[in-house]
């Protein structure tokens, strides 16, 4: 990907930088809350091995997306990669589904819950929908 030097996208700077920065409290939270509550519970081995890798998959994942629209960010030919913007969307827009399902199907109490990351990624796939609309000038 050739770069200008000049943001020809904000929409896609905005969620790159948030895509980063969350990748970032995911992996605070899961080391200081999550991953101690794991191993000082009574799960079998191989459980933890999967909470902690899907875990970190979904780190890993917003990384990528992160440092992906960051560079999309100053493409010149906004065409060349909006279908990344919409890539990147879908699976934003499904994991925010499935994460409403998933919590919706384990009880009613823990709506509460999703509440901050469902707004989130709401929040993401509208600023990305803005982003995919950005035409060249």
């Amino acid at each position: 990907m050739k770069h200008q030097g000049m943001v020809k996208n904000y929409f896609y700077l905005v969620v790159g930088i948030l895509c980063v920065l969350f990748a970032g409290t995911q992996t605070w939270d899961g080391l200081q809350t999550i991953s101690p509550v794991l191993h000082d519970s009574n799960i079998d081995s191989s459980t933890l091995t999967v909470f902690t890798y899907q875990w970190f998959i979904i780190i890993a994942e917003q990384l990528v997306f992160g440092i992906a629209l960051i560079a999309m960010a100053f493409q010149k030919n906004m065409e060349k990669v909006r279908i990344v913007g919409w890539v990147i969307m879908a699976a934003l827009f499904i994991r925010g589904l499935v994460i409403v399902v998933v919590t919706v199907s384990l009880g009613i109490g823990s709506i509460t819950n999703l509440l901050t990351s469902t707004i989130v990624i709401f929040i993401l796939v509208i600023l990305l929908l803005l982003g995919v609309r950005v035409t060249d000038k």
